[in-house]
Formats: C-alpha cells, structure tokens, sequence
C-alpha cells in the first residue's frame, strides 16, 4: 500500500481556485465539468447529503429486516447485497455508455483487489458492525474523522494538495464542529469498541481509500473501478456470510425499499466522489465530508427518533463555515 501511496504522490493536478482562472491562468469555464469549481460544489455536496442519509435508512433497514445487534453475519449479509448491487448497477451503466473496461496492465488487478477491500468490504463491514452498536448521530460524528484525516493525509502524499493556513483553519473549524456535535456527556454515550471503535477503524479506511482512488484513474477507467471495486468488495462481503449460512430474518416491501435506496446511495455517491477526487485536489473535495455528520445527526434525529439538541445546529454552522474558508481563499 505504501508504493500505491507514493506513487499517487507524484501525479501531477490542475488546480482551480475562486478567481474564474486555473493556478496556471486558465479560465476554469475551459476546464472540465468536474473540475470548474461550482460543479465540484454541487456535486461533492450531493454525495455528502446522500451519504448523510445512509445512517438512518440503514438503522431502519436493520429493524425492518429483524437484525439484531448480535447477528454479525446477517449484518454483513445485508451490506454485501447492497454493494453488489451498486456495482454492477455502475457497470451495467458503464457499459452502455461506452466506457472502456479493461485494465491498461496485467497487474493492476492486484491494486483493484486492495483498493476494493480498502473501498468496500473492511470498509463497511466495520461500518455496518460499528452503527448497530451505536445511535446514528454518535456513528454519523465519528465517522466525520475521515474528512480531517484525509486532508492532512493529502497534503503529505499530493503536491497538489498543499497545507495551506486556510486549509489548516478550515480543518481546525470543522473539526470544531464534532467536538461541538459531542458535547453533553452521557447523552452522547459512552466509548465501546464494536461501537465508536468500529466506526474509527471504518473511518480510517475511507480516509486510505479515498487516496487511492488517485491511482485507480491511472490503471482503468474511474467509472469502471468504482464498479469493480463496489462488486468485488460487496462478493467479499456476500460470500463469506453465505458459507456460514447467513441470510436476511424477515423480509418484508419496507426492508427491500430501504435496500434498494441503499443501493442507489452506493452508486450515485462513489461515481460521483470517485470522478472528483481523481481530478480534483483531494482536500477541496474531502472538506465537504463534513456536512455527513450533520446530514447523518439531523435525520437520525427525524427517522429514528433520536433525541434533538442544540449542538447539532452549532456543528452545522461550523462545519459550513469550515468548508467556506477552504474553498474561499488561495
């Protein structure tokens, strides 16, 4: 992984700023769609807020379904249909529109099988595990670590991605936000390690998978990748758990609705984070991460019935004002 890492460090990067002109002084309306500033906005902000609605719709999928908090397997079960799905729901699109399929090497499967395990099944396996033991705005405000992690990881392994002090402030006011997001004492909860320690750990692979999706562009269409890597993890979710005979409880319309709105969250958030941070500095693109946790907390709070506090208003604000100065300045 740390020839990946390096590797992806040296690729070069068009950076666009709020001037209407490249570093280079390139109108940005010469640029590409997913590279002019305010399509990155839209787009990275709909992946956010669709992400953000994964945390109750899962919750609820799990009380539909009758999956308790002790059926590891049948937990794993559900989120490998859900990432097979997605991905071949990616490929199948792919397909039709004519994207290339092939690997531009021989040995770049090696790379999509970390990039898968990293992407999808360490990924959620630990995710699904951590929010069953956890209430959905606890999950959605530790998760929210990955933004700030991958940030300063970019600015270590991108020369595009440098740390700048408004970089640095945006983080120390987003990260504000999850401080602000944990304020209470025991109405947060307490520390407990299929819980907070499973979310860490997921949040930590995202962070990881997030730069080496800068290398997936190298080796096969990003299109395409996102497919392989969301079916090949999900199959490594999925097949595991039928070999020790898990399957899903109950079935019932409510439990495939919320499956399927899953489904349609994978494919519409990792296309469209995936194209981003192929083409765009990693910071300016992670930085929007931080509107999850809110998005999560929020409707939580809606879906679940989750108990509302002012806090939650506090992190928006700062997680706003974050992205905000990221995006403002030079």
């Amino acid at each position: 992984m740390c020839v990946y890492l390096n590797e992806i460090g040296r690729m070069p990067n068009r950076i666009s700023n709020n001037d209407g002109v490249t570093e280079s002084g390139k109108p940005t309306a010469s640029l590409p769609l997913f590279q002019r500033p305010v399509w990155v906005a839209c787009f990275a902000m709909t992946a956010a807020v669709v992400w953000g609605w994964a945390y109750p719709l899962i919750k609820l999928g799990f009380e539909y379904l009758a999956i308790t908090p002790e059926m590891t397997g049948n937990k794993i079960f559900f989120a490998g249909l859900r990432f097979t799905m997605s991905g071949l729901i990616i490929l199948a699109m792919a397909k039709v529109i004519g994207r290339p399929f092939a690997m531009r090497k021989g040995g770049d499967w090696w790379f999509m099988l970390v990039f898968a395990l990293m992407n999808t099944t360490l990924h959620y396996a630990t995710f699904y595990i951590g929010l069953s033991h956890s209430a959905g705005a606890r999950a959605a405000i530790l998760n929210s670590l990955s933004v700030f992690s991958l940030v300063i990881m970019a600015c270590m392994f991108f020369k595009s991605d440098r740390l700048t002090p408004s970089k640095l402030l945006g983080c120390v006011v987003g990260f504000a936000g999850i401080l602000a997001l944990n304020l209470g004492g025991e109405e947060s909860g307490r520390f407990t390690l299929l819980g907070d320690g499973m979310i860490i750990v997921n949040a930590l692979c995202s962070a990881i998978a997030s730069l080496l999706t800068r290398s997936l562009v190298k080796r096969v269409d990003v299109f395409v990748g996102t497919g392989y890597s969301l079916a090949l993890g999900g199959l490594l979710l999925l097949v595991p758990s039928l070999l020790f005979g898990a399957t899903l409880p109950q079935v019932n319309w409510q439990g495939i609705v919320i499956l399927f709105l899953l489904i349609g969250i994978s494919a519409l958030g990792f296309a469209l984070y995936n194209k981003l941070i192929s083409c765009n500095p990693v910071g300016k693109v992670a930085i929007y991460n931080s509107l999850i946790p809110v998005v999560g907390a929020l409707t939580s709070c809606l879906c679940l019935g989750e108990e509302f506090y002012w806090k939650y208003v506090l992190a928006a604000l700062l997680a706003t004002a974050g992205i905000y100065i990221i995006n403002r300045y030079k």
